[in-house]
């Protein structure tokens, strides 16, 4: 029976033009098997036969032409279905996945497609026109935005994708922050042209006010919303005008041809008015280009030529001074194909980007580790970027973060969740690897533990030249990660004991894949504590447990990671005398701690040493002393939260000469908890910025509920028909909030959550908290 199906499987993939050596895309299989059964589907577009490329025809071109992009922009602005697309026109799938359908291949995972949502960055590679692109989609929604982050680091370009009915919004604004700070170059596609109240004049502005940055209009519309056909090239003048010849239309047939004033007077007029303003616009930021304008063609910009203009907006793009706006519709397939061609001309190679610490390495290995993933056959499946030398198959590289020399096995390229086997890894290009058990997220890898050492006195003789301290050094070798701070918590239990182990097993590979999620056992109750960034986060892990490690776990009540803070200065000393064995262990220590004033709030407390205690203290002692306090700052005095914005300053230390490490760190902390509780404590809650976008009907209903949760309304904005509501709201008034907005507006209104800071809680609040801590409210 086995080798009848094994025949019938090779006959299959033969017929589709899909056989070769290796057997992966188990998908796009299944998706050519029933194409010939869902011709009544109304959205299943479909090339013809033997038109589906393999991962083995992915071309490996020079540096130069490989583009690292990842697609960002607010939940449901279309990220996902414009990667669709562009897989689709370069020839990776036969058929159109839809988010609503639960088929797309970037959303693999279970809880994807149930919520039409991503939850996990999924990378994917193809070719475009002798171009390699190595794209990653990311999330959206703010709970995920860690994905976001570690993505960005590695990526060299980004695509904004923007819905043009609502043009910025709230996770829009943090992902171009997150862009921002990475340095990275994007450009702006203007999706959902044909959506009711789409408008392009909007967008344009919205992105112009809000982000503070100047748009270059490549693309004019043809039409918005329901007349929503085409676009103009404003760079070339030619239109390009899809004509629909049914309703599966794939979007592969459309008309372009140079726009004559013949055609459209009107459209014509606009055209030429927004290149004479894009050439104008790109001549003030470019000297070059500004030369070329001034010179021969001055009188007649029509004169100067398209290549000239594109090599100058590409050149304006990686310096960052202004963004591409492209604009279509990926549901309607439209737009894709000029969005793929605009990664190509004005996105950055791997070698336009500018890496200091590359020039410690040479030629040498170096590589990011930026995520891993779990393969219940293959182990941790760990993300890398390499950015010099080379990777192979079989070879021993070092981590430099962990100190360790490891063993990858095997390289692979990624398709979603589908992969093939690779020889090499070359400069510039991000691939999976096999083998890594110990390397994590912002690990930096190199080929040995000698190259590292090299690269060190390098860049150590460099910070010599230049005056830079050794920390400098140190963050040009290890760039990693930033991780934010939860914000929720819960207990999570397993059906009974005998699962424990298993429960642990699943937490450690979950928090290996995910840096945002925190687990920590309560002290008092033994209990395991779940940490994440929000209801929507701690749920998708307790569904994952479920569904991939099988097992039944209970979560507690959500609760509200506070932090606590000191109201003034206070002093405090105290006195360890122990014998131990034969061993006399003797630590006086005295510290101060006070609140720190300034901007930025931080749990790492800023250590200070009086001048008679620096002068004598030995070095080998400081480890011990700054682990004694900040172990005392992880749980506050009052309810056991981290400790924020202090300073401490070590007063006296008198250490006997046998007194081990762990009894001076004993001794300092439990004299920090006296100076704590001296001080007064203060407790601090999450405070969010809210954005709900809410009809005119709703609205007094909807500020009426905020005012009862404590919010404060900072701005009311008109989007359309529509009103966007912004506000800061403490995250304790907005557990279950989400349904109660469904019922006070019809399910019409959505809203969005990020955390901006931390404010201190009222005198009457505290108590009222500590009495529902202490189960007496």
């Amino acid at each position: 029976m086995l080798r009848i199906m094994g025949k019938f499987s090779e006959y299959v993939l033969k017929s589709s033009s899909l056989c070769n050596k290796y057997m992966y895309f188990r998908n796009t299989k299944m998706r050519v098997m029933t194409a010939s059964q869902q011709n009544c589907s109304l959205r299943n577009y479909s090339s013809p036969p033997g038109d589906v490329k393999s991962l083995h025809s992915v071309i490996n071109p020079h540096i130069s032409r490989i583009r690292n992009i990842g697609i960002m922009a607010h939940i449901d602005a279309g990220k996902t279905t414009t990667t669709e697309r562009m897989l689709y026109y370069s020839g990776y799938i036969r058929t159109l996945g839809d988010v609503d359908d639960g088929d797309t291949v970037t959303d693999f995972m279970a809880q994807e497609r149930e919520r039409g949502i991503t939850i996990q960055s999924a990378a994917v590679t193809f070719d475009w026109k002798d171009y390699r692109i190595n794209l990653i989609d990311t999330p959206g929604h703010v709970d995920f935005t860690v994905e976001v982050e570690r993505c960005l680091r590695v990526l060299d370009g980004a695509v904004a994708v923007f819905d043009a009915s609502a043009g910025v919004e709230a996770q829009t604004l943090t992902v171009w922050r997150q862009a921002d700070k990475h340095q990275i170059p994007r450009i702006c596609f203007l999706n959902k042209m044909d959506k009711n109240r789409a408008s392009f004049t909007y967008a344009v502005e919205s992105i112009k006010q809000k982000l503070k940055t100047k748009p270059l209009l490549l693309q004019l519309p043809i039409g918005e919303a329901k007349t929503f056909r085409g676009l103009v090239d404003v760079v070339t003048k030619e239109q390009i005008i899809w004509k629909s010849t049914s309703d599966l239309d794939d979007g592969k047939n459309f008309e372009q041809k140079l726009l004559l004033e013949s055609d459209d007077p009107n459209l014509f007029q606009e055209v030429q008015d927004a290149r004479n303003t894009l050439i104008e616009q790109v001549a003030d930021l470019d000297d070059e280009f500004a030369e070329l304008v001034l010179g021969e063609n001055s009188e007649n910009f029509d004169l100067i030529p398209a290549d000239k203009l594109q090599s100058a907006i590409r050149r304006i793009t990686l310096a960052q001074k202004a963004v591409p706006v492209l604009c279509g519709s990926a549901l309607k397939n439209k737009g894709v194909q000029p969005l793929l061609d605009a990664i190509t001309l004005y996105l950055p190679a791997p070698n336009e980007r500018s890496y200091e610490f590359l020039q410690w390495y040479k030629d040498d290995l170096c590589a990011l580790a930026f995520k891993v993933l779990h393969d219940k056959c293959r182990g941790p499946l760990v993300f890398v970027r390499v950015y010099s030398g080379s990777l192979k198959p079989q070879s021993a590289v070092y981590n430099i973060n962990k100190s360790c020399t490891e063993r990858m096995s095997r390289l692979l390229l990624p398709f979603a969740d589908q992969q093939i086997e690779i020889p090499s890894l070359m400069p510039g290009n991000i691939a999976l690897t096999v083998g890594l058990k110990q390397s994590a997220t912002g690990d930096t890898i190199v080929s040995s533990k000698a190259s590292a050492i090299a690269a060190a006195r390098r860049a150590g003789r460099d910070a010599g030249a230049k005056k830079r301290s050794v920390s400098d050094v140190d963050s040009l070798l290890l760039a990693g990660v930033e991780i934010p701070e939860p914000v929720f918590f819960c207990t999570i239990e397993p059906p009974s004991m005998a699962r424990q182990q298993d429960l642990d097993n699943a937490l450690s590979c979950l928090q290996r894949e995910d840096p945002s999620l925190k687990v920590k056992p309560d002290p008092d109750t033994g209990q395991t504590i779940l940490c994440g960034m929000g209801e929507l986060h701690i749920e998708i892990i307790h569904d994952r447990i479920k569904r991939e490690y099988g097992i039944e776990t209970y979560l507690g009540p959500l609760q509200i990671a506070y932090r606590e803070t000191i109201l003034n200065a206070a002093q405090a000393k105290d006195i360890l005398d122990k014998t131990v064995g034969d061993k006399r262990h003797c630590v006086t220590a005295e510290v101060e701690v006070r609140p720190r004033s300034g901007e930025g709030a931080t749990t790492k407390p800023i250590i200070i040493y009086a001048d008679n205690v620096s002068e004598v203290l030995p070095k080998e002692l400081l480890g011990a002393i700054e682990n004694g306090i900040t172990n005392s700052c992880i749980q506050g005095p009052l309810l056991g939260f981290p400790v924020q914005d202090i300073d401490v300053t070590v007063q006296s230390l008198t250490v006997h000469p046998d007194t081990s490490h762990t009894m001076v760190s004993a001794c300092v902390s439990r004299c920090m908890q006296k100076a704590l509780k001296k001080a007064g404590i203060q407790i601090l809650e999450p405070l969010m910025n809210l954005e709900i976008t809410v009809s005119e009907d709703h609205l007094s209903a909807a500020l009426a509920d905020l005012a009862q949760r404590r919010g404060n309304i900072q701005e009311i904005q008109s989007r359309h028909d529509n009103r966007v509501v912004v506000a800061a709201v403490p995250l304790a008034e907005m557990m279950g909030y989400s349904t109660v907005l469904r019922s006070l507006t019809s399910g019409s209104a959505t809203f969005t959550l990020e955390l901006a800071s931390y404010q201190a809680l009222s005198s009457q609040e505290q108590s009222a908290l500590l009495q529902r801590r202490m189960g007496l409210a």
